[in-house]
């Protein structure tokens, strides 16, 4: 009973450290990928995400704004727990 419970524990651990099981590294979840993930979700073009920047005189404790900037557009995103954010397009 020991080696057939041996074996399947090696066999196990052939498996696992297989380079096509071995995680592969994640793009960093930054707040511009997921800002511009979001606005894609709900229609708006973001064709890539430049950069995010939080717009502390328009936000409050339960709404964040920030200024996403993509290649083709930038826009003004707030964002309220448990609702679409509200996106409107600058310049």
């Amino acid at each position: 009973m020991h080696k057939k419970f041996g074996s399947l524990l090696l066999a196990i651990a052939a498996v696992l450290s297989s380079p096509q099981v071995q995680a592969q590294p994640v793009a960093a979840e930054t707040p511009q990928t997921v800002l511009a993930a979001q606005i894609r979700i709900q229609g708006f073009t973001c064709d890539k995400a430049l950069g995010a920047t939080r717009d502390k005189k328009r936000s409050r404790p339960d709404r964040a704004v920030w200024v996403l900037k993509c290649s083709n557009a930038t826009y003004r995103v707030t964002r309220a727990p448990d609702m679409a954010a509200t996106v409107k397009a600058l310049q």
